[in-house]
């Protein structure tokens, strides 16, 4: 078969996201030509499909990239009812995957919770739970997500809007896990351009959602209560191109890694701070409701990047939710510390410095002061 160049780009970006998942060819049969079946017990592979042009894309590329290394291929889509006719929208793109040959294909509908996190955020939560549930029902190994070069430039864009900081520039990660399932994101160097292209090659048809903005006027700004990704997509994106007379999309995601390497090396020596800093807890400590020691002088020798970094994933990895304001008012316990009170967290949680040690505390629990 001969493949366009957008269809190489895409079963060579796939394949290298898979192999470097651990997930390459599965016998020496799938080397030689002709039609091979998986394995029964081949891993399986399932694309998180929306419908869209980048997910229909990516469930064609699959079924084709799977059947080469001797995977099992199947899809998964998530209804979640915030608009209208969204069940019929699963339905017909559950249809044109078992056209491409996949198997299973599973639909879940789910309720959105809605939290202060904004709407998107909680969609996109629900989404996570619900694939994150039906892939351990059939043992999947991984789960590819169809997120474009263009999604990933929206995305940095986004994060410097809400956020500060190095990590409001590094963009989405090629390979995350989350409950121990990998999820992978093969596309983040095709643009949408190019999975269009492939819609258009193979006969896919596709869904655009509305809310995305597809189809309103170019020179007419997206009404505010659309999502703030489609208004980027739609008014910012395009206009910061024009401004700069360049591909913007291509700048930012080439951006996006370099500095996800640097916030990578971070992590890594940010991690390893732990072993010198957190002081080993005493006997007692749970029931005190005391989460975490830490050493206050060990710590303030260190980096502010370092602390800062370290401080952040520990709060994270104790389950405490924190702001970037809270984190930095923690750390000053350390750096800066002149007998102040330590920062007090959402959902009941506290730290204090008590002589050189830093107490991270439930004060659900915590008894003594």
């Amino acid at each position: 078969m001969v493949y366009s160049a957008q269809m190489k780009k895409a079963v060579g970006a796939l394949r290298s996201s898979l192999e470097d998942a651990g997930l390459g060819r599965q016998g020496d049969r799938f080397t030689r030509h002709g039609s091979h079946l998986p394995d029964p017990d081949a891993p399986l592979v399932l694309v998180a499909c929306s419908g869209g042009r980048d997910s229909m894309a990516l469930a064609s590329v699959a079924a084709t990239v799977s059947a080469m290394l001797g995977l099992r291929c199947g899809a998964i889509l998530i209804d979640h009812g915030l608009s209208e006719g969204s069940d019929r929208v699963s339905l017909e793109a559950a249809a044109n995957c078992r056209k491409l040959g996949l198997d299973p294909v599973l639909v879940r509908s789910v309720q959105v919770r809605r939290t202060s996190a904004g709407l998107e955020a909680d969609a996109r939560e629900a989404r996570y739970e619900a694939i994150g549930e039906e892939a351990g029902r059939v043992n999947a190994s991984a789960v590819l997500l169809a997120h474009t070069m263009d999604d990933q430039a929206e995305t940095v864009l986004i994060g410097l809007i809400r956020s500060q900081g190095l990590d409001a520039i590094t963009g989405m990660n090629h390979r995350m896990k989350r409950d121990g399932l990998d999820y992978l994101r093969p596309f983040l160097g095709l643009t949408r351009q190019e999975t269009t292209e492939i819609c258009r090659q193979q006969g896919l048809s596709w869904w655009d959602d509305p809310t995305n903005g597809d189809g309103f006027p170019d020179d007419q700004p997206l009404p505010a209560d659309l999502p703030l990704r489609s208004r980027v997509r739609h008014d910012l994106l395009p206009g910061l191109s024009r401004f700069a007379g360049r591909d913007m999309v291509r700048r930012l995601t080439q951006g996006a890694d370099l500095a996800r390497r640097d916030a990578e090396y971070l992590d890594r020596q940010a991690d390893a701070l732990a072993d010198q800093v957190v002081m080993p807890p005493e006997p007692d400590d749970a029931d005190q409701g005391i989460l975490a020691r830490l050493d206050a002088r060990s710590l303030s020798t260190r980096d502010s990047a370092l602390r800062l970094r370290f401080l952040a994933h520990l709060l994270s990895n104790l389950g405490v939710p924190a702001s970037s304001q809270q984190v930095e008012s923690l750390d000053a316990l350390a750096s800066d510390w002149h007998g102040q009170q330590g920062p007090v967290f959402p959902s009941s949680y506290s730290a204090f410095r008590k002589c050189q040690v830093i107490l991270i505390c439930n004060d659900g629990v915590h008894a003594n002061r």
